[in-house]
């Protein structure tokens, strides 16, 4: 829903001489106990509630899911309206994880709107029905002794915590923290305005400080958020210490351009990893972070396990689930029985000639859990009205359904054939070849012209080879010491067959599902810091991390155990 303003509803600063109340004793102002006091002339006119709208600055009023938030239109606090689909999922995905996580604890949780499912409140069973929803009284909801403690560690102006407190059941309490004061009157505010101040807690603090504290056993979060104006990497080591055992980490990366590749020191300095720059950087962003959680959780004797990672828009978001065990742990050690011996590769990339590039080291395991994306995929396949973006989450997860899990990294079409000057074969055409040849073959979430395979790099040039040859390149044109010449002067061993495949063509795909959205509105991206007050910003497990040779022309990669 498309936000509206309101011009006479204000927000006055009592520090602020020029924007001080009214001489009269308006009725509709509130006392200044908070850092701004409110002026409701918008909502009942008084004899001078014009000197009040003609000094007041614009309010917008935003409307998301269940929540309604005020927001100073000065962007004095940071709110970015192409985010509804990441807190959307984490919404659906909160859900889910309550809902396996109080199952264990013997307690069910209700879902407005949900049909087929049996459904129980918390504190009394005899509420829950199946296949019809499922009330439950508000007095009820706050004794729920057995629910989740979460905590949104910058939560700007608290909509991705109030929506928690309205649409995710089975909460015990949420903490909305963020370090400016502005922010956090304002979340204080927009938590009153929406009925949940039993369950949302306004906090200013830096949020590292607020893990570290909440290290000890029984004072971990069961979900901890963080989504940052830029890189989480301060609040890492700080996350992994402070949530629950099993508990959930969800992230947010949007300093693209240090993972994709442009800056990989930068990369290396904040995640222990140097990025390279390619077509499937986005993918290799998500097995960085991954890496990086892994390698600061084991550090404490904890590990982790990924349970969905996407790749969307500009950012990445990635959830996990935090364990304990010094066995698991020292899995991901690089070097558990003996030194690793080298080089893996050569030094020349065996198809182009080309040097090699070094990357990673990177997380080279499953990054989702595709029994856990299946259920959150089923419940908002279920119940459509309840998010704003339910058309593309069900979009997305059904194409990371269909991806396969035993493959890192992806090609793109594009690519492979701007590397030989030749026409791009359709998909269905290439995903047609590498099924005849006997391999298996997925799209990607993370690029549209991805192709994720289990084939090597040289099937992958033979069938490009072979579809040179029915749309040759003007050889004469190419450069002897160019990719291209070197890949087409090699004959192929694997005589590709074009023949389209009725299962080439994915599910996702012939449902015309919304996989890729196009750009939502004009000056679409990141959005811009907000201006008030200082906003900081703040492995191959079992086998080691995985080093990425990479060769920068013909864009292949060969990923290395160490």
């Amino acid at each position: 829903m498309s936000p509206f303003v309101l011009r006479v509803l204000t927000l006055h600063h009592p520090l602020d001489a020029t924007a001080s109340a009214p001489a009269h004793s308006c009725p509709y102002v509130t006392p200044p106990s908070s850092p701004y006091s409110v002026c409701a002339c918008a909502f009942a006119m008084c004899e001078r509630s014009a000197f009040c709208a003609s000094r007041a600055p614009v309010v917008t009023v935003v409307k998301e899911g269940k929540a309604s938030i005020w927001f100073p239109s000065a962007n004095e606090v940071f709110y970015n309206p192409v985010q509804e689909f990441n807190r959307d999922l984490t919404c659906a995905v909160l859900t889910e994880f309550a809902r396996e996580t109080l199952s264990l604890r013997g307690a069910r949780v209700v879902v407005p709107g949900e049909k087929e499912r049996v459904v129980v409140c918390l504190s009394d069973e005899k509420n829950g029905t199946k296949g019809e929803e499922a009330s439950v009284p508000q007095e009820e909801e706050e004794r729920k002794e057995e629910g989740l403690r979460v905590l949104e560690g910058l939560a700007a102006s608290g909509l991705r915590s109030i929506r928690f407190a309205l649409e995710v059941p089975g909460l015990k309490s949420v903490t909305a923290n963020d370090c400016s004061a502005k922010a956090v009157a304002l979340i204080a505010r927009n938590t009153q305005h929406n009925g949940v101040s039993h369950l949302v807690q306004a906090s200013q603090r830096d949020a590292s400080m607020v893990m570290y504290e909440a290290r000890g056993r029984n004072e971990r979060y069961d979900v901890i958020d963080l989504d940052p104006y830029g890189s989480p990497s301060p609040f890492l080591d700080a996350a992994v210490q402070a949530v629950s055992e099993g508990g959930l980490l969800c992230v947010t990366c949007t300093d693209m351009a240090v993972m994709a590749g442009n800056n990989g020191e930068t990369c290396y300095s904040k995640y222990g990893s140097v990025s390279i720059k390619s077509k499937y950087c986005h993918e290799m962003a998500l097995r960085i972070i991954l890496h990086s959680l892994d390698e600061r959780a084991n550090v404490y004797q904890r590990y982790v396990e990924p349970l969905l990672s996407v790749s969307v828009d500009f950012y990445i978001r990635v959830f996990v689930r935090v364990r304990t065990g010094q066995a698991k742990v020292k899995n991901s050690a690089s070097m558990k029985y003996s030194a690793a011996t080298g080089p893996p590769v050569g030094v020349s990339c065996e198809h182009c000639g080309q040097r090699h590039q070094l990357g990673g080291p990177i997380w080279a395991e499953p990054i989702h859990n595709m029994e856990f994306v299946q259920k959150v995929l089923a419940a908002v396949s279920g119940n459509p009205s309840r998010f704003g973006t339910s058309k593309r989450i069900e979009g997305i997860l059904s194409m990371i359904t269909e991806e396969l899990e035993d493959v890192p990294l992806y090609s793109t079409l594009d690519h492979l054939s701007s590397t030989l000057h030749c026409n791009t074969p359709s998909m269905l055409l290439f995903r047609s070849a590498l099924l005849h040849a006997g391999y298996r073959v997925s799209l990607s979430h993370a690029c549209k012209n991805a192709v994720k395979t289990d084939a090597p790099a040289g099937v992958l040039w033979d069938i490009m080879r072979c579809w040179e040859k029915n749309n040759p390149v003007k050889r004469e044109k190419l450069s002897e010491t160019s990719p291209s010449y070197r890949i087409l002067s090699t004959e192929p061993v694997l005589q590709a067959c074009f023949d389209i495949r009725a299962d080439a063509n994915p599910q996702s795909r012939k449902r015309h599902l919304t996989r890729f959205q196009e750009n939502p509105q004009a000056n679409w991206g990141p959005k811009a810091r907000a201006k008030a007050g200082w906003v900081r910003t703040l492995r191959l497990r079992s086998e080691g991390p995985g080093l990425l040779f990479k060769t920068p022309e013909c864009g292949l990669c060969s990923l290395q155990r160490s």
